[in-house]
């Protein structure tokens, strides 16, 4: 489930930011240039559907557009 392995990712890049270092200046810089991309291929994604997208559709894309990142960002972060 999505908004479970969002939590889990926030959990561990909160505790990988308090050790500080390197490690955690390139995580927050990640963290920040995932966002911008995310947010920049997210309308075209949902656009391909079309007009005639019903609301359920719509939030089905997005989810479906977030999910791929996130789970990678959690198995990435739980090594």
């Amino acid at each position: 489930m999505l908004w479970m392995e969002a939590s889990q990712v926030m959990w561990l890049r909160g505790l990988r930011m308090m050790a500080g270092g390197k490690l955690a200046e390139r995580e927050a810089e990640r963290m920040v240039r995932e966002k911008l991309v995310a947010s920049m291929t997210l309308w075209p994604f949902v656009a391909m559907g079309g007009m005639q997208q019903t609301p359920e559709q719509v939030s089905d894309r997005v989810l479906r557009h977030y999910r791929k990142p996130v789970r990678a960002n959690r198995r990435r972060l739980s090594r």
